[in-house]
């Protein structure tokens, strides 16, 4: 019986297979855009199936079909999708339009899972790689970010090199938890953490401290390198990003980097030079003998001694022609930069790669600073199977960030601080004797601290991601993925802060080296099911089911060394030792199902869960639930629609909710070392931890509609949102009978509500010029809603200069102070009235294009302590500024200051800038064909800024990324960039 059975298998082969065989149908083909230029990596597939291709260098595809007559889709960014019939013939060819509205641009909508941006039901930020770094590029990733997410608010924590950045997408999500969006690259959660370099050991900035988020740290997810990234997908809410559970409470930032195509191997380089300056100065006060001898206190008769030496001081450095510009010794070098990229692109059916490396170096605006980074990227993608595929992505990088040393300081010993107290005509050169004499006029003689200091930061990091994608069932109407994803993300940074025994503030301390180690290890993994089921052309599931885990090991190790001998920087060569360690370790787990349905390629129905639990939770194993939905409804889809200059009219609405981990601290009650009569011991710290904490919840709900007309030459995006906080942790004090002197609980409730509006345009479209425009318009209203404590005052300088606020009823960004009889009051709000920004291209003549980004943020207020700290010098610029027989502006501030009227250093810091502006031209006719392209260009970044902000940089967050933005201390300058581009395809 078996004998017959293996003839009669074998009969039916021998019979079966040349029908197969022909019914198949060999297709070739051809794509061009309307310019009829070949495009590469144009996706090609049968629609509804798994059998597919993508174009080579020369825009030509081959692709076996089961049989004529089936229905070839062809896709790519920035074009509309095409449907085209098979036939007998043997070649076809296809020339794409372009997407102008980018309604077929595919977005991510789960863990697993994707839509056409016709069919979306959010507002999701995609940025292109041209968008991101194909203008003028920012100093780091993260920068280059501002201006161009509509819904965010983007401050820099410092201007030294290496960056450092605080996001925060549509308000306020915390005020002692995370309040940065959750970044994903490839798959991989990576850390982006700002780690202290022990400062504040020397600044003071928080006295008795070891570590701050005012050390100027830079945040990790600068070590990115923007010229891999292919695009970038911004979920701004819980509506979009509930999928993600408890780490996306603020956002999530989705990265997915450039991957290697079919066709010829493409090698190719680029090299950037250009220069960096400040984008501002301040300047000091003009001086005379009668303005020197006030700086000694002339209403005071014991300090006319003073008085008179100042005056001495002053005529003595005028007659000899040294009256010194010191702000622009230290922060007015013109820095090089420099970066070199090159790539190299290719690929079979089989195997595609991307292979990268690059360089980069830039000098800082201060002497002996500066930022360099080494990256190297391999993106792999090889097909097992044909239902296999596997994509490896890895990168190694190593930076180095030598960042100065500025922002907070207690003890005037930062350049910034110290440069404000100090006025222009006191020597502080190197003298005969070759040594720095001592400032008179503060702690520090800061070029003396400049050429002797250190303060570097050293990074090696490894981040390696893996999707295996595999076919479990297909048939005509399902196809059942397997889809594993994940990988790790591994650095170590070194900080090494070094202050010799010579410095003038070190006469205590006898020299002081700051040495840090962290090690971070983040790795996660996502396993998914997903399942397509199409039954027909107007009807089709797609099911999603899985389970993530995450793990997190931090370990952070600080020592500050005191009394060094000999001037040596090891600090087991030293009198005094000072240790701190910081160790966080936590897991998290997450099932997530999700069900998407499209009707009539028109309805668009979504709906998921995710349940959680982490370590990090009083219940580590109590799982908190996080749904979404969502609904769109794209009319012009619908039999009914007659309007044919409307190509595309979507209404949605979505609704979602995530969460945010207590913070760290908040648990468990934490050990500090005590000394008593000699004895060494550990005491429970005065900060109590609760059990019972529970992790922040954000539930956001948007609604929004799309229109698209004119053949895509006209767009526009409504949407308005509310997102609701509850459950936000806060400090409350604690009676002294407890032991303790404060506790975190789940305090209370917040709301944010905004709009945002995009219109996106190509007015022109000619043969010879071609102009893209876009508009963008965002605001953001917070109010806390709930509040089970008294109001609390936090995150500054206390209510005498203006300090943020939580009380019920008011916004969450509220800035208050002391306003003479009338007590505390609201002075200022952190939150900018609104934002717009506005983006052109215009290209010409084929070759020409001109490309600008303009951003406009309207209001908004800083707490600029830095001219309070120069007024109290008596060195501020407009000092002396004022109405004929007045007092200047700078007496008039501190009278009022002094008055107990707190508004006077809280200034509004809304301004327009031109981020970016750039003009490049690209050949189309060499002379060789060994360089397949070449394109020049010229651009600046920052280069003009329009404000009324008295500070170096109305976007300024001295304090940190977390919620007390917006504080000015002597930060160290923005800086504005111009740069030459040259860019050459092998």
């Amino acid at each position: 019986m078996r004998h017959l059975l293996k003839h009669a298998v074998l009969a039916f082969i021998c019979v079966a297979l040349p029908a197969v065989l022909l019914a198949q149908v060999s297709v070739t083909g051809t794509v061009t855009d309307a310019k009829n230029n070949p495009l590469q990596g144009v996706s090609v597939k049968v629609k509804n199936s798994n059998i597919g291709t993508s174009t080579d260098a020369s825009g030509r595809f081959s692709l076996t079909v089961p049989k004529a007559g089936a229905s070839l889709e062809i896709s790519s960014v920035g074009y509309k999708t095409k449907t085209l019939q098979t036939s007998e013939s043997s070649a076809i060819s296809i020339t794409m339009e372009e997407d102008a509205g980018r309604l077929d641009e595919v977005v991510v909508t789960g863990l697993a899972t994707s839509v056409k941006r016709r069919n979306l039901a959010n507002a999701v930020v995609s940025i292109s790689s041209k968008e991101l770094t194909g203008t003028a590029p920012a100093q780091t990733f993260d920068a280059a970010l501002n201006g161009k997410v509509p819904g965010a608010l983007i401050n820099a924590n410092s201007g030294a090199p290496g960056g450092g950045i605080s996001v925060k997408l549509r308000g306020v999500t915390s005020v002692f938890g995370n309040t940065q969006p959750l970044f994903v690259v490839d798959g991989v959660f990576i850390d982006n953490s700002s780690v202290s370099g022990a400062l504040s050991a020397v600044t003071g900035a928080v006295p008795g401290a070891i570590t701050s988020t005012q050390d100027n740290p830079s945040n990790r997810v600068s070590d990115i390198r923007a010229e891999d990234i292919e695009n970038i997908e911004i979920l701004k809410g819980a509506s979009a990003a509930a999928i993600y559970g408890s780490k996306a409470a603020a956002g999530v930032v989705i990265i997915t980097t450039k991957r290697g195509k079919t066709g010829k191997t493409k090698l190719s380089f680029s090299q950037d030079l250009g220069f960096l300056e400040a984008t501002k100065l301040i300047g000091q006060r003009e001086w005379n003998e009668a303005r020197a001898e006030s700086l000694g206190g002339k209403d005071e008769p014991k300090n006319a001694a003073a008085r008179a030496a100042r005056k001495a001081e002053y005529i003595a450095a005028r007659d000899a022609g040294k009256i010194y510009d010191y702000e622009e010794e230290m922060y007015g070098r013109k820095g090089l930069t420099r970066n070199s990229v090159v790539s190299l692109v290719g690929g079979n059916d089989k195997t595609s790669f991307y292979l990268s490396g690059g360089l980069k170096d830039e000098q800082g605006l201060v002497k002996r600073t500066g930022y360099s980074s080494k990256t190297i990227r391999l993106n792999v993608d090889h097909r097992l199977t044909d239902n296999i595929k596997l994509s490896v992505s890895s990168t190694y990088l190593n930076t180095h960030a030598d960042r100065g040393f500025s922002n907070n300081d207690n003890n005037t010993v930062t350049h910034g601080v110290v440069l404000l107290k100090t006025p222009n005509f006191t020597e502080l050169h190197l003298n005969d004797l070759g040594l720095y004499p001592n400032n008179r006029y503060a702690s520090s003689n800061p070029l003396h601290t400049r050429e002797v200091m250190t303060n570097a930061e050293d990074v090696s990091r490894f981040m390696t991601g893996v999707n295996l994608d595999a076919i479990l069932q297909k048939s005509q109407t399902s196809t059942t993925r397997f889809i594993a994803r994940g990988g790790f993300d591994y650095y170590t940074l070194g900080t090494n802060a070094f202050f010799p025994a010579d410095l003038q503030f070190q006469n205590v301390a006898q020299g002081t080296s700051a040495q840090g180690t962290t090690r971070t290890l983040n790795h996660n993994i996502i396993l998914s099911l997903v399942n397509s089921f199409t039954p027909t052309d107007n009807f089709s599931l797609t099911s999603s089911a899985g389970l993530t885990q995450e793990n997190k090991d931090y370990n952070n190790i600080l020592n500050v060394a005191t009394r060094l001998v000999g001037g040596q920087t090891n600090i087991n060569q030293s009198g005094a030792l000072t240790s701190y360690q910081l160790r966080d370790k936590f897991q998290d787990n997450g099932f997530f199902l999700q069900e998407e349905a499209t009707i009539m390629d028109a309805v668009t129905l979504t709906g998921g869960i995710r349940l959680d639990r982490s370590t990090n939770n009083g219940d580590a194993k109590k799982l908190y639930f996080y749904p979404k939905a969502g609904l769109s409804w794209n009319l012009t889809r619908m039999s009914f629609w007659k309007a044919d200059f409307v190509d595309n009219l979507k209404i949605r609405t979505a609704y979602g909710q995530a969460g945010n981990f207590p913070a760290f601290g908040s648990k468990f009650t934490l050990m500090s070392i005590a000394n008593t009569g000699g004895n060494t011991g550990l005491l429970p710290s005065t900060l109590r931890g609760r059990k019972d904490i529970a992790p922040e919840r954000t539930s956001e709900l948007e609604a929004g509609v799309d229109v698209s007309m004119l053949g895509g030459k006209l767009n526009l995006e409504f949407t308005v949102y509310e997102k609701r906080i509850t459950d936000f942790l806060l400090q409350r004090p604690l009676p002294g009978s407890t032991g303790y002197s404060s506790e975190f609980l789940n305090a209370g409730d917040l709301r944010n509500r905004g709009m945002e509006i995009s219109l996106s345009a190509q007015p022109v479209s000619s043969k010879d010029l071609k102009w893209n425009t876009t508009v963008n318009f965002w605001r953001n209203r917070s109010e806390v809603t709930r509040l089970s404590i008294p109001s609390v005052v936090l995150g500054a300088f206390g209510t005498g200069l203006g300090t943020f606020q939580i009380k019920e009823g008011r916004p969450a960004t509220e800035i208050v102070g002391t306003m003479g009889p009338a007590g505390v009051q609201t002075v200022g709000d952190a939150e900018p009235d609104f934002q717009m920004n506005f983006w052109n291209e215009l290209t010409f003549m084929k070759n020409f294009s001109f490309r600008f980004l303009l951003h406009w943020k309207k209001g908004g207020h800083n707490i600029n302590l830095s001219e309070y700290l120069s007024d109290l010098a008596g060195t501020s610029a407009d000092y002396d500024d004022g109405d004929k027989g007045g007092p200047g502006k700078g007496p008039a501030r501190l009278a009022r200051m002094e008055g107990r009227f707190a508004d006077t250093y809280v200034q509004e810091a809304g301004y327009v800038r031109l981020r970016e502006v750039a003009f490049y031209y690209t050949f189309s006719k060499l002379p060789t064909s060994v360089i397949k392209g070449l394109r020049i260009g010229v651009s600046a970044n920052n280069f003009l800024t329009f404000t009324k902000y008295r500070g170096y940089d109305p976007e300024v967050s001295n304090f940190g990324a977390g919620f007390s933005t917006n504080v000015d201390v002597a930060p160290f300058p923005a800086s504005k960039r111009a740069s030459f581009h040259l860019t050459v395809d092998f």
